[in-house]
């Protein structure tokens, strides 16, 4: 059904937005958070704060007795020795399995879920 020829245009009002929190935009902005390159500068920020600190772990973790937690549920202990650069394999010195004892092996950096070993005064109170 089309409005007849001699009809006049009905006027319609235009709504218009107020200004955004940035004071050009109107309207609701459709990105939200931080730009792309500002959340890939932060990501890559976040990545080198973990492994400076994963680094320090390492360090003081070096000669000291560890327990480590593999793939498949697997639990056992050794001394730290030393890491590739990558971290893709971790040294260890008298490791003790379910299976038995191994003087020296490489742990796949893969396999490990995570490892723990006591740093003398950590979490102690001072008098």
């Amino acid at each position: 059904m089309s409005p007849p020829e001699d009809a006049e245009p009905v006027p319609v009002p235009v709504l218009r937005l107020p200004r955004g929190p940035d004071g050009r935009s109107r309207g609701f902005e459709s990105r939200r958070g931080p730009r792309p390159e500002e959340a890939e500068a932060e990501a890559q920020r976040a990545r080198a704060r973990l492994r400076a600190r994963f680094l320090r772990a390492l360090g003081a973790g070096r000669g000291r007795p560890a327990r480590f937690r593999l793939r498949g549920g697997v639990r056992v202990e050794a001394t730290l020795g030393a890491a590739e650069r990558e971290a893709a394999a971790l040294l260890v010195e008298g490791l003790r399995t379910p299976l038995g004892r191994q003087e020296a092996a490489l742990l796949r950096g893969s396999d490990i879920i995570g490892f723990r070993f006591h740093v003398p005064g950590a979490g102690a109170t001072a008098p």
